[in-house]
């Protein structure tokens, strides 16, 4: 559990460093578009001078300076309208339909709501002239790029962390296979020797009333490593009665845990009949039934399994009045190595995960969970493709 709190604040740590330089990155667009903004405001202010210094030139106005400030605009789209709205010249604009004075217009009209403009008044008149202008497709592009840059950072960024996550899955498969291999390998050699020692037992003590018990205990021994070695391949699923896995599970359960425990399974009157593998089908009920078991105060409580039928869906609910599940341990509880027991490997659900996600194409979860009034967990199969 301390390992996987450590995981989680490793990742929120990451999220927060990636929003502060997001949000330093905007912030120093912000302030570089801003003197920009300022900037290209002081030229054009300067253009609506020279503007108007060509339309009230007297023989003192040095012309050849006056068309050199106008012409030297080639970035800043400018408009220039008189009093009632009409457009007098214009430059940098690129023209959109086959009207290019009613487009230059309300183009103008659009940078006169945004307040982009400088009044110019004509000498000896009452007239005057507005100077519209709107930024530069230079400053416009300066705006739009830090969000460019976001969006191609945060798509690499997703592409690392699925190719990341997609390597880590495929070296805890290794892990899974070979460790899964090795155990079924090592119990090999004293199952069998058990074995042998029960028969001489048998023939020594035909009327003793344990040895029948620890015959079963050795082949529930024997059952468990065929488990492991079916974990590292894909067993063929066949079809099989849930309600006789339900019902083996029972019975094991029953003769393994306290008699303030009880155990009930509720069926419907027919048999539910899925493609499985019985054998490691029963091993993840096991799990969670072990779990619910654990998770009782004082040792003493009750775990009901419910077989259901819904459409083309066969759900086991597996539901404990144990001392429920934190909210923020919900989401990690399959995760390998999680565990909020002080013995024990937090393997058992993330083995019960593989099995039904990966060898039944089903789903297992936390249907809901309260602390201290106890817990369900849904597997979901479907009964047909």
């Amino acid at each position: 559990m301390q390992w996987t709190d450590r995981i989680r604040q490793v990742k929120i740590l990451l999220v927060f460093s990636a929003i502060v330089i997001a949000g330093l990155s905007l912030l120093v667009s912000h302030y570089l578009v801003r003197d920009l903004q300022v900037e290209e405001h002081g030229k054009m202010e300067v253009w609506a001078q020279a503007m108007n210094a060509f339309n009230n030139a007297d023989e003192t106005t040095d012309l050849a300076l006056v068309m050199s400030v106008i012409e030297s605009n080639n970035t800043i789209p400018v408009i220039v309208m008189d009093k009632d709205g009409n457009v007098t010249d214009w430059r940098n604009i690129k023209v959109e339909g086959d009207d290019t004075l009613s487009f230059i217009a309300d183009y103008g009209q659009r940078m006169q709501k945004a307040g982009n403009r400088i009044k110019i008044e004509l000498n000896g008149t009452s007239d005057y002239l507005y100077v519209c202008y709107d930024e530069s497709t230079m400053l416009k592009r300066l705006t739009m790029w830090p969000y460019w840059q976001l969006g191609i950072v945060l798509i690499f960024a997703i592409v690392a962390i699925f190719a990341l996550l997609s390597s880590k899955r495929a070296e805890q498969n290794k892990v899974w296979v070979g460790l899964s291999k090795e155990t079924a390998h090592q119990l090999g050699t004293p199952i069998s020797s058990l074995m042998a020692w029960v028969e001489i037992l048998k023939e020594s003590y035909p009327q003793d009333e344990l040895i029948p018990e620890m015959e079963q205990d050795v082949r529930r021994l024997e059952r468990i490593a065929e488990r492991f070695s079916k974990i590292g391949s894909l067993p063929e699923p066949v079809d099989a009665s849930m309600n006789e896995v339900l019902d083996h599970v029972i019975a094991y359960m029953d003769k393994r845990t306290s008699q303030k425990v009880s155990i009930k399974g509720h069926y419907p009157d027919h048999d539910v009949i899925v493609k499985m593998n019985a054998s490691l089908f029963e091993w993840v009920i096991e799990n969670l039934c072990k779990n619910a078991v654990d998770a009782m105060e004082d040792g003493q409580g009750k775990i009901d399994l419910w077989l259901l039928e819904e459409d083309d869906i066969v759900a086991i609910e597996v539901t404990d009045n144990g001392k429920g599940i934190k909210k923020k341990n919900v989401g990690n509880v399959f995760r390998p190595g999680f565990t909020t027991k002080k013995r024990g490997w937090g393997l058992g659900l993330s083995l019960a995960k593989r099995i039904v996600e990966e060898y039944h194409k089903g789903r297992i979860y936390v249907k809901n969970s309260e602390v201290g009034r106890g817990t369900t967990f849904r597997i979901e199969l479907r009964t047909r493709k």
